[in-house]
């Protein structure tokens, strides 16, 4: 890939290549895919996972414990945090350890190192699941007992808009739609074992709204945040803006698994007591699962968000439509193994 370079805003926006990135969460979905971009522009990557990957400059750790893994992110000149607890089951000390008090140690991992940015994964999850069609950068974020996940995100965010505000390091922070393409076990190779199961179950016949982008999308926008001035103390949602029902998405993986019509749904309601049943026996079996009343609510979300300020300051324009990007998903899929019919 020596061809590669960086990418381009709409508007001619140019972000200057970093010399040296470091990443936490680097063998994840994201973090994987943006070391392998960031190489192969022949910029020096180095990161933590829970697990050490030494072909990849990836030492072991995590957000909880930094004394073991800072040294190894000095002299990074961009620090990208993708590192968190990903999952709608998770308990508060969970959340709270990891997306506060974890991100408050990357920082401080990312100042001390010498970083000149700071870039902070949070998700479209800070605003819940109740937000108005068209939410954007200014929406009100979630707080309450539910959902979870997402106000741990909305959490961090302030953690991260508070060292920038007090001329800590400069920060930006990224708002991710529903990521998917090869390599996503979220939104493909987990869905897809629901889907063969039978358990793929959709609240309110799947009326609820679905945002992806595709992964090489957000790459793109990512790294127009993170090297654009334009990117400085702001928050930007990034998705593929082509909105779609759960019951259309997540029909390609009941397709995959060989089932004839659409994953089957119950009325919210109901599917609020039953998740929430089984949750309470997984946590008394110490079981881990995503069956939880917060999936439900994930996808009963009603509208789509605005891609106005990614547009405006970043030039940001989704290149993959949906069909391409599941096109290049099922064929991923198929390489994996995943898809046998």
């Amino acid at each position: 890939m020596t061809n590669a370079t960086m990418p381009v805003g709409s508007d001619g926006q140019k972000p200057r290549k970093p010399k040296s990135v470091f990443i936490t969460g680097a063998s994840g979905f994201i973090g994987r895919a943006l070391g392998d971009r960031y190489r192969a522009l022949g910029v020096e990557v180095r990161g933590m996972d829970l697990k050490a990957d030494p072909d990849n400059d990836v030492v072991a750790g995590d957000l909880t414990e930094p004394a073991g893994w800072a040294a190894h992110a000095t002299g990074c000149e961009l620090f990208i945090n993708t590192a968190a607890i990903v999952s709608l089951a998770a308990d508060w000390q969970q959340y709270r350890d990891v997306s506060t008090q974890g991100v408050r140690n990357a920082l401080d991992v990312a100042i001390a190192g010498g970083a000149k940015r700071f870039l902070q994964y949070s998700s479209i999850a800070a605003l819940g699941w109740d937000y108005p069609d068209g939410a954007d950068e200014r929406t009100p974020t979630v707080i309450g007992e539910q959902y979870r996940y997402g106000v741990a995100k909305a959490a961090s965010e302030h953690l991260v808009l508070a060292a920038h505000a007090a001329g800590e390091i400069d920060c930006t922070i990224i708002r991710p739609g529903d990521v998917y393409g090869p390599g996503s076990r979220a939104w493909l190779v987990e869905p897809l074992k629901m889907a063969k199961s039978g358990q793929l179950i959709l609240p309110d016949g799947g009326k609820g709204i679905f945002t992806p982008v595709y992964v090489d999308d957000l790459l793109d926008g990512t790294m127009l945040a993170a090297s654009l001035p334009a990117g400085k103390g702001q928050i930007f949602i990034l998705w593929g803006d082509e909105a779609v029902t759960c019951r259309e998405f997540f029909s390609n993986h009941w397709r995959w698994a060989g089932r004839k019509g659409h994953p089957r749904s119950l009325p919210l309601g109901v599917a609020l007591r039953l998740t929430r049943a089984v949750w309470t026996v997984n946590k008394k079996l110490g079981r881990a699962d995503e069956v939880t009343p917060d999936t439900m609510y994930m996808f009963s979300r009603k509208g789509s968000f605005s891609l106005a300020k990614a547009r405006k300051l970043l030039g940001f324009e989704p290149k993959v439509g949906l069909a391409e990007g599941m096109r290049r998903s099922e064929a991923w899929l198929r390489e994996q193994g995943e898809i046998t019919g």
